[in-house]
């Protein structure tokens, strides 16, 4: 039979399939009892997809690059992250085509290593970065330094010298203090750094609070309404050894709202032009930051596209204002799926082999999720289950409430989509528990993007 994706990428040709080749379903386990699982699945729109684009049901289990992840599970273990490198790419192109006239700079927090580093340089994007370590990464990685934005708000030192002395394209001051560190060091080193000074819009983005980075009370950046962004201009414009390139904000992540963004650039285009009449310069540049969102569960309201923000934000700045972004979890995010072992049922909870050492969000910021069994069909019917983790925790909750076949049983493979972003880079090894690895698929081929942690590399910590 023929098939077409209910909205296709431009240029896309139908496909043809066999009824053992089923696409996954348009809505997965959802809180509360649902109908049994049925054989035929329908296929999910790109726009509100929460799965990697290349996500199949074939032969009773899921697949994912053309990989069944039993196949993946038995070559890697679990709990494993699977990412789809030709969603991911694809991800970066949508950012590209919105933005031709800007820069676009991926926000490697949500997820980075070298492999990932080397897609970015092939696609032309640029990175940001916030640590010492991630630098280092894009430089193993073979990032240019000149397209690499290095931000953070209390970089040290070390890691200062570190990156003017490679010579990264620009440093986002956090402060006063900070200005003085990197034009030291820009000093000591006989160049010119270029910066962008970091400014708080005063906007209040519509997320979780700890993803909110707009607002005066937030650590982030200098005050336009204090004076603090103003003075440092002035003091950037008198520092021979720094280069004033832009201003920046960022006003948070997981946001929905294309108000939020508009709003964040009008107020940074004022102070664009503020700042250049009083201390006649032109600037010319802005980077107004990531944050836009991505959809969690099915059926949820699915997030602006990168050309609806694109729109919003041509609307607001004008022609002569070059603009960056810098969208991180937008990308990641939907390329990946955890895929967990079941290991125990008990009443209402299945206790799989990972949990908050490598998914802290929903313990952190009650983060949602769903999630499927994808190792086989089932004909049961579904109850009300909580999916927990292996930790001495009761709060290593995965999922509080979700719909899955009564029959789940030890053994199964419970898949979890949209586990790209602030998942694995935010893993940590409680209770010396070693990090899962990420595996890239592609064309049903696979590799190594990051290895599974052991036993053997926490016991080389102890001196």
């Amino acid at each position: 039979m023929t098939c077409r994706h209910p909205d296709p990428p431009r240029g896309a040709k139908p496909c043809r399939r066999t009824d053992s080749q089923r696409p996954l379903p348009r809505r997965s386990a959802v809180a509360g009892p649902r109908p049994p699982y049925r054989r035929r699945m329908t296929s999910l729109s790109v726009r509100d997809q929460i799965w990697p684009a290349t996500a199949t049901w074939a032969d009773g289990e899921l697949h994912l690059g053309g990989l069944s992840v039993r196949d993946l599970a038995a070559a890697y273990g679990t709990a494993l992250y699977v990412l789809d490198e030709a969603d991911f790419r694809e991800r970066c192109r949508a950012w590209l085509a919105a933005f031709p006239d800007g820069d676009v700079h991926y926000g490697g927090k949500a997820f980075l290593a070298p492999a990932v580093v080397r897609w970015l340089a092939d696609l032309g994007l640029c990175l940001d970065v916030c640590s010492g370590g991630e630098l280092a990464v894009a430089r193993v990685g073979g990032m240019a330094p000149e397209r690499v934005v290095f931000h953070g708000n209390n970089k040290s030192v070390a890691e200062i010298g570190q990156a003017v002395e490679w010579g990264v394209g620009c440093i986002v001051l956090d402060s006063l203090q900070e200005l003085e560190r990197v034009a030291h060091a820009a000093g000591r080193l006989g160049t010119r750094q270029k910066v962008m000074v970091r400014v708080k819009p005063g906007v209040d983005a519509a997320t979780h609070a700890a993803l909110a980075t707009g607002g005066e009370r937030t650590k982030f950046g200098l005050s336009i309404a204090s004076g603090e962004a103003d003075e440092a201009v002035r003091r950037v414009l008198a520092e021979p050894g720094l280069e004033l390139t832009g201003l920046h904000s960022h006003i948070g992540s997981q946001i929905f709202d294309l108000d939020s963004f508009a709003e964040a650039a009008r107020r940074m285009v004022a102070f664009l032009r503020a700042v250049e009449l009083a201390n006649h310069v032109t600037i010319g540049r802005l980077d107004l930051g990531g944050g836009l969102g991505v959809s969690h569960l099915p059926g949820e309201k699915p997030a602006p596209t990168p050309a609806e923000l694109a729109d919003a934000l041509r609307a607001t700045v004008p022609d002569d204002i070059h603009v960056s972004v810098e969208p991180g979890r937008n990308i990641a995010a939907p390329t990946t799926v955890a895929v967990y072992e079941v290991g125990t049922v008990k009443g209402r909870f299945v206790a799989i082999d990972g949990g908050m050492s490598d998914n802290p969000r929903p313990a952190t910021y009650g983060a949602a999720y769903t999630a499927v069994i994808a190792s086989r069909t089932s004909s049961a019917d579904t109850r009300p289950m909580t999916v927990v983790g292996k930790h001495c925790e009761s709060g290593d909750i995965l999922i509080e409430e979700i719909g899955l076949p009564a029959d789940v049983a030890p053994g199964d493979l419970l898949a979890v989509p949209c586990s790209g972003a602030y998942q694995r880079s935010a893993a940590s090894n409680y209770n010396l528990v070693p990090r899962p690895a990420v595996v890239a698929v592609r064309d049903g081929a696979a590799h190594v993007v990051v290895r599974r942690e052991t036993e053997e590399d926490l016991l080389r910590l102890y001196p």
